[in-house]
């Protein structure tokens, strides 16, 4: 590789850690809780808590999320004894030695019956609290596919539930169609006996903190996992109208339409609403966020020399049509020192999706680098100045190995031409195509999760 290019991939992935330091679970747990004397002292960006621990005879440990097991590691370690069990449900390869806290993994974004295990022994560990129980819940995107509880009713002839099978061939089907995180949720919360708040009714009367880790566009806590400790502003008619949307009604299975029309028609009881006497007794904690990591992404971007512009933390649509637009912006930089003077950083945060159209390998940054290089092979001599990086924080982007990938000219060299790299968006196969270029970036799991981080360095 060119030592231009070296430079700039090195740079890219100290500006990309960098991000990954701020959001670091543990370390915000450590930042943000102590103990004074009897009192739990929570002090954040968006929360000053004082609770005191005296009024409570136990405390009761539950999290799920690909961020909650070094949470609840670090709770563990602040408030020792005084736990008294739990449970928390991780993403498999996610998990971390804890000592009072029962830790399952479970399959991620597909729920299996691992995580089906996990939502029952929770559901039943919330049903034991009391009005004496303080329960720390650690919530992290991941929750949702991790904790699959279908509804109980009579959904369809001669079964009782929603089954885990049905449930893995609704996620699927909404994951391959391009709809976002916050539709997939919605469907999701409407057909479990635990999210959109539902988590809160089997705690009541107890007491609980919530501490959450954001991987949605905007930190709405209702699309956290899907909303466990939240109200639910979203609808059973919400629900159904986003399968409309999608024309996935041929592929969803019968149980599951029946119980979204049902409750549309108000046969149902829906998720938990602002108001619901059930959220007087709990706070939502925000402790990390995208936001954050793009602060911190921008700082290191500064001491490498680099002028730094942050461009937005809610990025969001198709991944090559945002690849696209970040392409004519970093076009305009390299040409015309538009926006920002060279060496120049752009940096923007969010989450994209991708509508799946081959039957490639690959995740949605790899497929947003893979159209960048699609844009990149257009220009002319700017090409050699201008690097991206688009990568997922939880170190998995979309069903494989890799975080993400680097859009280079060293990719372009090495791309034998548009036509390949055409044909790899037209399959989705961003995957394999960067794994022959070298392209990929693997961190492995890093026990976090606040969405995707896009770097744009120009020389």
């Amino acid at each position: 590789m060119s030592c231009p290019a070296l430079r700039l991939r090195q740079d890219l992935t100290s500006i990309f850690r960098a991000g990954l330091d701020r959001v670091n679970p543990y370390r915000m747990i450590e930042r943000h809780v102590r103990l004074q004397g009897d009192s739990l002292v929570v002090q954040t960006e968006f929360t000053a808590l004082t609770v005191d621990l005296g009024a409570y005879d136990r405390i009761l440990l539950l999290g799920a999320g690909k961020a909650s097991a070094p949470m609840a590691r670090a709770f563990e370690e602040l408030l020792g004894e005084r736990i008294s069990g739990g449970l928390v449900c991780v993403k498999e390869g996610h998990g971390e030695p804890l000592s009072r806290t029962r830790l399952v993994e479970a399959s991620h974004p597909l729920p299996d019956r691992r995580g089906l295990a996990a939502a029952s022994e929770l559901a039943a560990l919330a049903r034991q609290a009391d009005e004496c129980t303080l329960v720390i819940n650690c919530i992290s995107g991941g929750g949702s596919a991790l904790l699959p509880c279908p509804l109980a009713g009579d959904f369809a002839a001669g079964r009782a539930e929603i089954s885990l099978a049905d449930k893995q061939t609704t996620t699927g089907a909404l994951l391959r169609c391009g709809a976002d995180i916050r539709e997939i949720n919605c469907v999701r919360k409407h057909l479990s006996g635990l999210k959109g708040g539902r988590l809160l009714q089997l705690l009541a009367p107890a007491r609980s903190l919530n501490f959450i880790l954001s991987d949605v566009i905007g930190d709405d806590l209702g699309s956290i996992a899907s909303g466990l400790t939240s109200a639910d502003t979203t609808t059973f008619a919400d629900a159904l109208a986003i399968i409309d949307r999608y024309r996935l009604r041929e592929s969803t299975p019968a149980s599951v339409l029946q119980a979204l029309t049902r409750g549309a028609a108000g046969e149902l009881p829906e998720t938990v609403k602002p108001g619901d006497p059930v959220l007087q007794r709990t706070d939502n904690i925000l402790i990390g966020t995208n936001r954050q990591a793009l602060l911190a992404a921008g700082d290191r971007a500064r001491e490498l020399g680099y002028q730094v512009r942050l461009l937005s933390a809610r990025i969001g649509g198709e991944a090559r049509h945002v690849a696209r637009t970040l392409a004519d912006i970093a076009r305009d930089v390299a040409v015309s020192d538009m926006l920002l003077s060279k060496p120049a950083c752009l940096i923007v945060g969010g989450e994209t999706v991708v509508t799946l159209r081959g039957n490639g390998k690959g995740g949605r940054n790899q497929e947003l680098a893979l159209a960048f290089l699609a844009e990149m092979a257009r220009w002319d001599e700017e090409r050699h100045h201008v690097a991206l990086l688009a990568a997922s924080t939880d170190g998995n982007d979309g069903p494989t190995d890799a975080a993400g990938a680097f859009a280079d000219n060293e990719a372009l060299q090495l791309a034998g031409g548009r036509e390949e790299i055409e044909r790899a968006l037209g399959n989705n196969d961003s995957y394999h195509f960067f794994e022959r270029s070298g392209g990929l970036l693997k961190t492995g799991p890093t026990n976090t999760n606040v969405c995707d981080l896009q770097i744009i360095l120009i020389a």
